[in-house]
C-alpha cells in the first residue's frame, strides 16, 4: 500500500488567533502532527496544505514532503475540508507523480493523538477492506437519555426517542462524539465522495484525553496541560 498522509491547515481562526502555529509544548501546534505522522512510520509522504505562506514555511521547516497552495475558495470560514483534502490529495499526486492507494488526514487541531492512534485507524481500514474510518471518543451526553430539542410550541423532548424507556443513560444505545482527529479514506473512496458517512463507515475508538480538539483559547490551555502531563516524548 502507498499511503499519504495530509494535514489540511488554514489561516484563519475566530477561536483561537494563529492556532496552527502557535506555539504548543515547545513546536508549533501543526509540528504535533507532523511529527506524529512520520513517527508512524506508514507514509510514503506527507502533505500540508493551506492558504498561508507562514503555515507552509513552518511546515517544510518540519520536513514535510509536499507544500500545497490552497485555493481561496477553500480556504473560507463557509468551506467545507473535504474538498481541501481532495485538492491537496491531487496536488500531492502530481508533483510525487504517482498515485496513492490510503489517504490519512490528520486535523491539526487535535495533537493529542498518538502514533500508536494513527496505525490502528489505518489496520481497521486496511484489514477489513472498508472504505474509509472515522475516530471518536465515547459520548458524555446521550440523544436517548438527556440530549433534549425545543419544539415550536417550547416543549421539552428527548433528542431521539428511544424504542424502549431509559432510566440510565448507561442503558442508553452506545453513542460517540466525532473528535475530528483521523481520516483514513481509500483512495478512490475519497475522490468519488462528499460525505465521509457511506454504508461500510467504521469508527476507531480513543479515550477522551487524546480527543480534545481545539477550538478555543479554553481547548489550547487544556491541550497543553495534558501534554505537559504525559511528558515530551507523547508523540514518538
Amino acid at each position: 500500500m502507498i499511503r499519504l498522509c495530509t494535514i489540511c491547515a488554514r489561516a484563519g481562526s475566530k477561536g483561537v488567533t494563529n492556532k496552527n502555529i502557535r506555539e504548543l509544548s515547545g513546536k508549533p501546534l501543526i509540528a504535533h502532527s507532523i511529527t506524529q505522522a512520520r513517527s508512524c512510520g506508514l507514509f510514503s509522504a506527507i502533505a500540508v496544505s493551506s492558504d498561508s505562506d507562514d503555515i507552509l514555511q513552518i511546515a517544510g521547516d518540519w520536513g514535510v514532503d509536499y507544500l500545497i497552495k490552497r485555493p481561496p475558495e477553500l480556504a473560507t470560514d463557509q468551506a467545507p475540508k473535504l474538498p481541501a483534502i481532495k485538492h491537496c490529495l491531487l496536488e500531492a499526486e502530481k508533483l510525487s507523480g504517482r498515485t496513492y492507494d490510503i489517504i490519512v488526514d490528520l486535523d491539526a487541531t487535535s495533537p493529542l493523538r498518538t502514533p500508536d492512534d494513527i496505525r490502528e485507524a489505518v489496520r481497521l481500514l486496511e484489514e477489513n477492506k472498508v472504505s474509509n474510518v472515522v475516530t471518536g471518543t465515547p459520548a458524555r451526553r446521550s440523544p436517548y437519555f438527556n440530549m433534549v430539542e425545543i419544539n415550536e410550541n417550547g416543549t421539552v423532548v428527548l433528542s431521539k426517542p428511544p424504542p424502549n424507556p431509559v432510566f440510565r443513560r448507561q442503558d442508553a444505545l452506545k453513542c460517540y462524539d466525532m473528535n475530528a482527529s483521523i481520516y483514513v479514506w481509500k483512495r478512490d473512496t475519497l475522490i468519488a465522495n462528499d460525505t465521509v458517512f457511506l454504508k461500510d463507515t467504521q469508527l476507531y475508538v480513543m479515550p477522551p484525553e487524546r480527543s480534545v480538539d481545539i477550538d478555543s483559547e479554553l481547548d489550547f490551555e487544556f491541550v497543553r496541560l495534558l501534554m505537559e502531563k504525559r511528558g515530551p516524548h507523547y508523540d514518538k
